[in-house]
Parts: structure tokens; C-alpha cells; sequence
């Protein structure tokens, strides 16, 4: 196995392009066609178990599966609710770091909830990860570990339902996806490249959330992969927001939504506006109005809003707005001609939901 290198986790394969996989493999003493054969086993057939490759060679497989398959992810305890449609486990990285992930199946669409940072450096105060600072980056193969995981525990059938297939992934777990940018965009490769260079995802069914680092955003758009850019705004006043997102006080409101604007404008891909509703915080009807003010001040058609009822922390003071004073704010962005729904909290009650995951071993 190749060895950790110091702050990193091992080479992995999904960490590799498909040329790199090539090279991989020939280093290691063997054909270049080998490459595609792993890329058809861990990518199509979601494997990364050498015993299942019986079209390699015995000494061939098992050398090259040691090698480019390290184990990066190991599961430390899951956790059921929905009836056992919504799946969070929280695995122990290489190094001990441990990260949650958090799989929600729905009628017609499987999604997963994939953390990209080990903790979170945004500090947001109502948010669990927020509050516990930033650990570390995970690697491209770290992430992707948890999409395959995922998408093989559904076509195996070990998730209620039956057998199924992932079709979503949203980068809304733990970690700020945008501040590990190279990283994610190279996951994000690996999810939408057809298979077997890659899982064969639509890029449209893959979320990448941020709390507003504009810079990114923009490179983001510059790629042109039409992920879908989900913003978390939770306050359309720069006083607000400054103290529920610290990073405003970096990139302000305006700053922000005028980058989503021209994500839009780059990608023709509709925004997300996240937007946690806190009770007697920043639930206010004429919140509600100077945010779809400054929507459409915008334009029209390139935003939709997801308001999010705030799910409970540890040790908060701070609660979901009352659902009289919800449907009131759905209200006024609605009669200012925005499309708005509000999230579902799925998981709540396992600590699964938005702003719960905090990878405790408890």
C-alpha cells in the first residue's frame, strides 16, 4: 500500500484522472488496459474488493488493489430514521478524523449528503459543524468513498426499498465545500464523468452548497460543469448576516448575490437560496420582502428559495421560527414572484438534518 503522506491520505484511484490511472498502472509494472478494467470495476460495478475482479489475474488484482485501494473510509456506527429510508453513518477516516454522511430516499430520486471538510472553518453560530472549527480537507478519493458506499449499499439492496441507484448528491455535509475547491471539483468530475471513467451522475443532480465565497463561485462557473449552486444566505441585511455567517463581513450580501447571479448567467442553471428560519432572529416579514426585493431586483427566473425550519444543536438558544410566522415569510417572498419551498428536515431526529452533523462518536 502506498504509504500516507504526512497530512495527507493515501493515493487512492479515484484521487487519479483516467490518464493518471494509466501511468498508476504502468509504474506498477502492468498494461495500460489494466486501468479501465478498475475503472469499470470500482465506477460501474462499484467495487473495490480485489475478489470481484475475476477478470484480472490473481497476483495482477491483488497487486493493483493494493496499491490503488487503499482503505480511506471505515463505517463507526449508522443510524436509521424514516422508517430506515434515511441512513447517517459516521465514518473514521484513515487518521482517526471522523466525517458523517447522510443518505435520504425518496419516491423516485435517492440523495446523498456528502461532507467535504472534517469540521468547518465558517464558524457559523447556529450550525453544529460551525462550532467545532476546521480539522481538516478530505482528499478527492474521501469523498467520492462516500458516494460509492452509498450508491453500492442501494444497488445491493441494504436500504429500505429495496434495490435502487443514487441519483443525487448535494455538498451540503460537513466542511465548506468551496473552501477545499480543487478537491470538490475534482470529485464533482468523478461523479458526472460516464461511466467507467467516472459514476455517470447528471450534472444537474449535484449540489454544491457555500456560504457566499465569491471567488469560488465564480471559478466554479468558469468550468462549465451546470452543477447546481446552492447558496446559504440565512440574512438579506449585512448587520444580520454578518453575525449568523462570518464570512460577510469578507463578501457581503449584495457581493454574494450578485456572484450566484452570474453563476446563473454562466450556467443557465437555476440558485438555491438556503435560508435557516430562526425564531424571533431572522423570521421577519420585512426580511422576508427586502430578500425577494433584492431577488428581483436581480432578474427573474434565475432563483428559487429554500427556506429551512432550523433544526436543534446542542447547546443552542436559538430554535425554528413558529410555523404562523414561517408561512407568513413563504408568503412574501412568493407574492414577490419567487419560487420557494420549504426543506424538508429529514433526519432531525438522529442529528442527520441541515446544521446537525458534528461526527461525535457518542
Amino acid at each position: 500500500m502506498t504509504p500516507a503522506r504526512r497530512g495527507k491520505p493515501p493515493r487512492h484511484f479515484a484521487d487519479l484522472s483516467p490518464a493518471e490511472r494509466a501511468d498508476a498502472v504502468t509504474e506498477l509494472g502492468e498494461k495500460p488496459f489494466r486501468a479501465k478494467q478498475l475503472a469499470t470495476h470500482y465506477f460501474a460495478h462499484l467495487s473495490a474488493d480485489a475478489a470481484e475482479m475475476t477478470d484480472l489475474p490473481k497476483a495482477t488484482r491483488d497487486h493493483l488493489v493494493a496499491d490503488l485501494f487503499p482503505p480511506l473510509l471505515r463505517p463507526i456506527r449508522t443510524l436509521e430514521a424514516d422508517a430506515g429510508t434515511t441512513v447517517k453513518t459516521l465514518w473514521s477516516l484513515y487518521d482517526g478524523v471522523k466525517v458523517e454522511s447522510v443518505l435520504m430516499r425518496y419516491p423516485g430520486r435517492s440523495t446523498l449528503c456528502v461532507s467535504s471538510q472534517a469540521g468547518c472553518g465558517m464558524a457559523c453560530p447556529f450550525c453544529a459543524t460551525g462550532q467545532q472549527g476546521l480539522t481538516r480537507n478530505l482528499s478527492t478519493a474521501e469523498i467520492v468513498e462516500q458516494v460509492r458506499h452509498a450508491a453500492r449499499a442501494l444497488q445491493r439492496g441494504e436500504i429500505a426499498g429495496g434495490p435502487g441507484r443514487l441519483t443525487n448528491v448535494v455538498f451540503m455535509g460537513m466542511g465548506e465545500p468551496l473552501a477545499n475547491y480543487r478537491t470538490v471539483l475534482e470529485a464533482v468530475r468523478r461523479f458526472v464523468a460516464p461511466a467507467p471513467d467516472g459514476l455517470g451522475l447528471s450534472a444537474r443532480n449535484v449540489t454544491v452548497s457555500t456560504v457566499g465565497l465569491v471567488p469560488a463561485i465564480d471559478k466554479l462557473a468558469a468550468t462549465g460543469i451546470p452543477v447546481t449552486l446552492a447558496l446559504s444566505l440565512h440574512a438579506p441585511d449585512d448587520e444580520l448576516r454578518s453575525e449568523l455567517v462570518p464570512i460577510n463581513t469578507r463578501w457581503t450580501v449584495d457581493e454574494a448575490l450578485d456572484a450566484a447571479r452570474r453563476y446563473f448567467e454562466a450556467t443557465g442553471r437555476r440558485v438555491s437560496i438556503e435560508y435557516a428560519l430562526i425564531k424571533d432572529m431572522n423570521d421577519h416579514a420585512w426580511r422576508a420582502d427586502l430578500l425577494g426585493k433584492k431577488l428581483t431586483d436581480r432578474g427573474r427566473g434565475w432563483v428559487h428559495v429554500n427556506p429551512i425550519p432550523l433544526n436543534p444543536t446542542p447547546g443552542s438558544i436559538w430554535t425554528a421560527s413558529d410555523p404562523a410566522v414561517e408561512a407568513e415569510f413563504v408568503a412574501r417572498l412568493r407574492a414577490h414572484g419567487i419560487p420557494t419551498t420549504v426543506r424538508d428536515t429529514r433526519g432531525s431526529e438522529i442529528d442527520g438534518a441541515c446544521g446537525q452533523l458534528a461526527a461525535e462518536d457518542r
